[in-house]
């Protein structure tokens, strides 16, 4: 039986990600993926968002995506568009950049570090006792793990046999989407719940409601035109479709994200309507938070406890991207009293504090972590600074490459000593002149220092003295 430390069970954004953390962090991982290409059976997911745009940043792999991807401004609730050009980061805008070159790109990287994906194979099922995880792949074979993460999408198989519940709401809406060709070119824009557009190489997109909800049949060419008759009298021909295929505003989470050395994220965690693009972004976001408390547990810097703050911290966000996905829905129903509500709404996003705080959401800006009373920055990304040090100008993102912790000393040089962790956290001297603002808060006062954890939130601001410094250090970063 093969060992590795982590298996993957999913190769998709989340998946790899996943993957690609755990191996910055020196841990030996493997996905376990059912395609046996890249290839992807519709466009999914169809960009980015400003936060996950930083985390790429973070990474120094952000110029692969922004070379292939349109800048744009791209937020949205209910379909009322928001500007986030005057939010203070270095990537005030989303990116169109379709799942499918997502996942390409992502995978180049992948290729470059090293991680095994084993293709054309699925975890059917795992043991697990106190040491590791036993799991068993649809070829007959298995692998033995110290611990097992799902990422294997909405059905997952990992979180149904972990036990997890996955609480929340039945559907209440069905879509039918698709990429077709057609023979005459229809007027694009928003309709029938949805809209139509252009798509790539000449095709179309549609996005329309069908009137039942509980479908469980492979949508079909005729299911489409039916769909475009609805809305536009008329079907335009469509013929030749790229792919058809139906999703819901099914909206569930796993209750629990961990279960002993079993883990989930992404879709495996939850599941809700694509309102606001951000089913991708936040799983994206779920691997980046976990990748490098995993590789600590994995390498017995950290004691295992250090996992609870994975469900501690993303838990909420993902609650939260439900209950925000399911306000857009009610707000996007057609009838009097909804439509009249979204007028109202639309009026609100017109003024600049709602705007700022509902765009800061979409786009994952505002995210705050829960590590206690502090500086507003405790729990909230770090920006990227441009930095003077004794070697030149850095950017504190240039800092996370290698996505391990900064100590970043903005005071006198030589004012920390942190040699107990040394072979752990970069310590750097560092000279910042200029405002220091955040989205959504605004300005807020320069620290002295700050510890900056791999996945780019601060677990600690200074006042010019160590107090608590080496009690964060110890809770993120292992005992001396």
């Amino acid at each position: 039986m093969a060992e590795h430390a982590v298996v993957i069970a999913g190769g998709g954004p989340t998946g790899m990600m996943l993957a690609a953390e755990l191996t910055l962090a020196g841990t030996d991982v493997v996905i376990v993926e059912r395609r046996a290409t890249l290839e992807l059976e519709s466009s999914r997911s169809r960009g980015l968002h400003s936060r996950t745009i930083e985390v790429l940043d973070q990474r120094g792999v952000v110029d692969r995506f922004l070379a292939e991807g349109k800048t744009a401004q791209v937020q949205a609730f209910a379909g009322v568009p928001m500007d986030i050009s005057d939010f203070p980061t270095r990537h005030n805008y989303g990116m169109a950049l379709l799942q499918s070159h997502f996942e390409r790109i992502l995978a180049g990287w992948l290729d470059e570090l090293g991680v095994p994906i084993l293709r054309e194979r699925e975890v059917t099922g795992f043991t697990q006792d106190d040491s590791g995880v036993d799991v068993a792949l649809s070829d007959g074979t298995s692998l033995r793990a110290k611990f097992l993460v799902g990422c294997d999408g909405g059905r997952s198989v990992v979180r149904k046999a972990a036990g997890i519940d996955f609480a929340g709401w039945d559907p209440t809406t069905c879509w039918i989407i698709a990429e077709v060709e057609m023979e005459e070119m229809p007027e694009f824009g928003l309709r029938g719940g949805g809209g139509i557009g252009p798509a790539e190489e000449g095709l179309v997109g549609v996005t329309l409601i069908e009137p039942e909800v509980n479908r469980t049949d492979e949508p079909t060419l005729e299911d489409l035109r039916a769909a475009l008759i609805r809305v536009d009298g008329t079907d335009h021909g469509a013929h030749s479709p790229r792919f058809i295929t139906r999703f819901t505003d099914m909206t569930r989470q796993a209750v629990a994200y961990r279960s002993g050395r079993v883990l989930v994220a992404g879709d495996a965690a939850h599941v809700h309507a694509p309102m606001g693009g951000q089913g991708l972004n936040i799983g994206v976001q779920d691997a980046v938070n976990l990748g490098w408390k995993l590789a600590q547990v994995v390498s017995g810097t950290s004691p295992v406890s250090l996992l609870d703050t994975y469900q501690a911290e993303r838990h909420p966000v993902g609650a939260r991207v439900l209950r925000n996905t399911m306000a857009q829905r009610a707000l996007g129903a057609t009838e009097d009293r909804s439509v009249a509500l979204r007028d109202t709404v639309m009026e609100l996003l017109r003024m600049d504090e709602p705007r700022k705080h509902i765009a800061g959401m979409i786009a994952g800006l505002d995210i705050a972590y829960d590590l206690g009373e502090g500086h507003p920055l405790l729990g909230r990304r770090m920006p990227d600074l441009d930095l003077v040090t004794v070697d030149g100008p850095l950017r504190v993102f240039t800092l996370l490459h290698g996505a391990k912790p900064v100590l970043l000393n903005l005071g006198e040089p030589g004012g920390f000593d942190i040699t107990p962790w040394a072979d752990r956290v970069q310590l750097i001297d560092a000279k910042h002149v200029g405002m220091w603002e955040l989205p959504v808060i605004g300005a807020v006062t320069a620290p002295a220092a700050v510890l900056i954890r791999p996945d780019g939130y601060v677990a600690w601001v200074g006042d010019g003295t160590e107090t608590g410094l080496r009690d964060a250090l110890t809770t993120w970063f292992g005992t001396p």
